[in-house]
C-alpha cells in the first residue's frame, strides 16, 4: 500500500501552496476541447513521490483530472521497452519549435515527426505500441494501474468523445503520415486509441507514483526492469528538451528537470535518483502549459536545490 506522510517534503509543498495561493494570473483552461473548458484555474494540487513509494501532497493532490498529453511519457516508455532503438526510425528526438499540432514540418521531413511529444509523434508512438500489443490504450491503463497502485484508474469516455468530435487536425496528421508509410494500422483505429489514452483520469499522487520508474533509472515499482538505464536516460532527455510543447527551453531554464505537460493542466517532472513530482492546475499559458504548475515546479527546485543542473 502507498504510504502518505506529512514529513520530509511536506513543509516544502505547504510553502509552495501558500505562494501559489497568491498567484494572480493563472491563465485559462483549454477551450478547444469542450470537456476541459469548464476547468477552474484556482484549482491546484501537487504531489512528490520518493523512490520507495512514499508520497507527499498538498491541495487537490488526490483529485482525479484529465491527464491528456502527460500519458505520452508512458506510451513512449512502453513502446521503447517493446521495440528498442528501432522506434527512433519512425520518430525523432529534436524540439519542434512549432505548435504541438502543427502539420508544417511533416512534409519537409517525409512524414517523420520531430519528437514523440508533439501530436504527430505521439500518434506514431501509439501506432507502434498498438502494433506491438494489439491494445495500446489497454496496455497503458494496465501499466498506470500497476505503477500507481490504483486499480480504479479509468478512461473518461465523455472526454474521449469530445476529443474525437474535435479531432480533425489529429486525423489530418495521422492520414498524412500514413501516406508516407509511417502509420502501419488503420487510421480510425489509431485515432480511437489515441483519444482514449488522452482521456485517462488520474490524480497528482497517481501520476507522481507512475512516473517513478524514470527516477529509478528504468525500474518499475515492483523492482522489475521496464527500461535499461540508457533508455530511461533517453526518455528523461526527450522530456527535458521536448516535454512542454514549444516552451521546453523556458521550462528547462526555470525548472531544470525533465518534465511533461498536458493541456488538462498537469505537469510531471523527474529528479533522477531521488523523486518524481506531479502538479495540476487547469489554467494554461499561451503555449499550453499550466501557469501555476510551472510556477510551483520552479519554486520546488529553487527551494530544494533538486535539479539536473
Amino acid at each position: 500500500m502507498t504510504t502518505y506522510t506529512t514529513t520530509s517534503f511536506q513543509p516544502v509543498l505547504d510553502r509552495i501552496a501558500e505562494e501559489i495561493a497568491g498567484l494572480t494570473d493563472r491563465g485559462a483552461p483549454a477551450d478547444y476541447i469542450p470537456a476541459l473548458a469548464a476547468g477552474d484555474p484556482a484549482d491546484f494540487g501537487m504531489a512528490v513521490a520518493e523512490l520507495d513509494g512514499t508520497v507527499y501532497g498538498v491541495g487537490d493532490w488526490r483529485r482525479p483530472f484529465s491527464t491528456q498529453s502527460v500519458t505520452k511519457v508512458f506510451t513512449l516508455a512502453l513502446a521503447l521497452a517493446g521495440e528498442g532503438d528501432a522506434l527512433w526510425a519512425h520518430v525523432g528526438r529534436e524540439p519542434s519549435g512549432d505548435p504541438f499540432n502543427s502539420l508544417v514540418q511533416l512534409e519537409y521531413e517525409n512524414g517523420i515527426p520531430r519528437n514523440p511529444f508533439i501530436n504527430a509523434g505521439a500518434l506514431v508512438v501509439t501506432d507502434r505500441l498498438h502494433r506491438l500489443t494489439g491494445d495500446a490504450s489497454g496496455s497503458l491503463l494496465n501499466f498506470l494501474r500497476a505503477e500507481s497502485g490504483n486499480p480504479e484508474l479509468a478512461f473518461d469516455t465523455a472526454v474521449a468523445a469530445s476529443e474525437a468530435t474535435h479531432g480533425d487536425r489529429n486525423a489530418a496528421l495521422a492520414h498524412f503520415m500514413a501516406s508516407y508509410g509511417n502509420i502501419t494500422g488503420p487510421v480510425p483505429d489509431l485515432l480511437r486509441e489515441y483519444f482514449r489514452q488522452c482521456s485517462l483520469e488520474a490524480s497528482c499522487a497517481d501520476l507522481a507514483l507512475a512516473t517513478g520508474f524514470l527516477a529509478r533509472h528504468g525500474l518499475r515499482a515492483d523492482g522489475t526492469r521496464l527500461l535499461t538505464r540508457s533508455q530511461a536516460k533517453q526518455v528523461n532527455a526527450v522530456m527535458l528538451t521536448c516535454g512542454t510543447y514549444d516552451a521546453a527551453g523556458d521550462f528547462a531554464y526555470r525548472v531544470g528537470l525533465p518534465g511533461k505537460s498536458g493541456v488538462g493542466g498537469a505537469v510531471v517532472a523527474v529528479v533522477p535518483g531521488r523523486c518524481t513530482l506531479c502538479v495540476w492546475s487547469p489554467g494554461l499559458d499561451s503555449r499550453g502549459n499550466s501557469v501555476a504548475g510551472v510556477t510551483a515546479l520552479d519554486r520546488f527546485t529553487t527551494i530544494t536545490g533538486l535539479s539536473v543542473f
